[in-house]
Parts: structure tokens; sequence; C-alpha cells
């Protein structure tokens, strides 16, 4: 699992680099996640949305270690006519549903769920959002919608990595105390390390029953890169060749 940890990581920031991209801070606040979600989770017919699609570069390097996507079209990204997007595209190998526009994607989601739970298919259904996404009221209502209708095979999983766009997210609009708020929605709501693969692990793999789970996962944004961990710089700032080659030796040395 390192080993895969490590190569998202590498090439999230070497392909920031090269394409002079946005939102490396949201990506790596995201990795383990996904790593666990791709390697010990998903099912051949299960759905995976990816909400916050700012932050595709995770997903698109995680699909490669899946070999979902080649070498060739991972490494086509920020070129003209690639089809890796900077916000999720669908037209990916692998990818559900195109989200770019915060507090669509687990509409979406709770839709797959409920078609799924009405036709009795044993399919499960995930969605990642970002925590500026409780900003949105659509995130509110998927979320009343879902518990009212039992939507047990659903998992929401937040990235809470308390910086969106512009600001922590407390100085933006206080969401706390989230946990409460969740769970008075009628949903199971479990808080855990967002970088610890074996927290991850346990908390997908709870049993559920007539609920929607949540994981609201406390995560690092910029995680794994010093400079960048905890910096909202790094939500829209690329790095320069000496940040780049400072970043993957510490990307090396963390996870060996």
């Amino acid at each position: 699992m390192n080993k895969i940890i490590r190569n998202i990581r590498t090439n999230i920031l070497n392909l920031t680099y090269k394409a002079k991209s946005s939102h490396i801070g949201s990506c790596l606040s995201i990795v383990e996640i996904l790593a666990v979600l791709y390697t010990r989770i998903l099912k051949k017919n299960d759905r995976f949305i990816l909400s916050k699609g700012h932050a595709a570069l995770a997903l698109y390097c995680t699909l490669f270690e899946k070999k979902l996507i080649s070498s060739k079209i991972l490494n086509s990204f920020g070129s003209n006519k690639t089809i890796l997007m900077n916000h999720v595209s669908h037209k990916v190998n692998g990818v559900e549903f195109s989200t770019g526009s915060l507090g669509h994607g687990l509409p979406v989601a709770v839709g797959k769920a409920l078609k799924f739970k009405m036709n009795k298919e044993k399919n499960k259904v995930f969605a990642l959002l970002s925590d500026g996404e409780m900003n949105e009221g659509t995130t509110w209502e998927s979320l009343l919608f879902a518990s009212h209708h039992k939507l047990d095979n659903l998992t929401i999983i937040i990235d809470y990595n308390k910086i969106q766009s512009m600001d922590f997210v407390h100085n933006v609009i206080n969401i706390e105390p989230l946990k409460t708020k969740l769970l008075s929605f009628g949903c199971n709501v479990y808080e855990i390390n967002g970088h610890n693969i074996l927290a991850i692990s346990r908390s997908l793999t709870r049993k559920n029953k007539n609920k929607p789970k949540i994981i609201i996962a406390n995560t690092i944004k910029g995680k794994g890169i010093s400079f960048m961990e905890n910096n909202n710089l790094w939500h829209y700032k690329n790095p320069d060749i000496k940040e780049l080659n400072t970043g993957l030796n510490e990307i090396k040395n963390r996870y060996a």
C-alpha cells in the first residue's frame, strides 16, 4: 500500500508541475482514501463518485495504478486535446460522473443508491465530498432524502481537511458540530484519521443497516509535502522546479 500511495503522490506532484495546474493540496489530502477504496473496497458493480471534482488528478493517478488508464493517457494531463480535464470527466475510463461544480456529486450518488435498492441489487455507492461542500444546500437535501429512503447501500466520505478555496472552513461558514448535525439527519456517522489505512478500511467495511453511512475523514490539505501541508496557497499554486525536487524527495523518504 505504501508503494501505491507513494506512486500516486509522486505522479500528482510531477503532473501538477508539468501542467502548471491547481488543486494539488486538495489532491494530496485524499490519496489514502482513494488507495483503500480502489485496492480493498470497490467491487465490480459498485459505483464511486468524486464529488470534489477539482481533485481530479488524484483520481486519475489512482486509476493509472489500477491499470484503468494508460501511462500515455495519464501523461497527457495538461496537454491540448487531453481527455483528462482539470475537473474530473466521465470521458475517462473508470470515472462514473463528471463533477466540478460542488454539491452535484452526492445527489447523483443518492439517485444511484435508490435505484439499486429499489431493484434489490447489491451494488454499493460511494461518494467523496469536500468539507466546503457542506456549505451547499443540495448536500443537506440529499442527506435528508438518503435517510428517508434508508439508503444503507450509500457511503459518504467527507474529506475534512479544514480548508476550502479561500480560507479555513471555520472562517467561511462554521460547519461544527459536524458529527452531531449528521447524526441528527438519521445517518450512521464515524470520525477517523483520513490518512490511516486501517481506520479507513475498518470504517468502509462496517456493516450498515437502514441508514446511510457517513465517514468524517480528518485529513491534512497538502499531506505528504511539508511546505504544502495546511497551507491554502496550494489550493491554486503550482510548484517551481526547486519545490518539485524538494517535494519528490520528501515523498520518497516518507513513503519508502
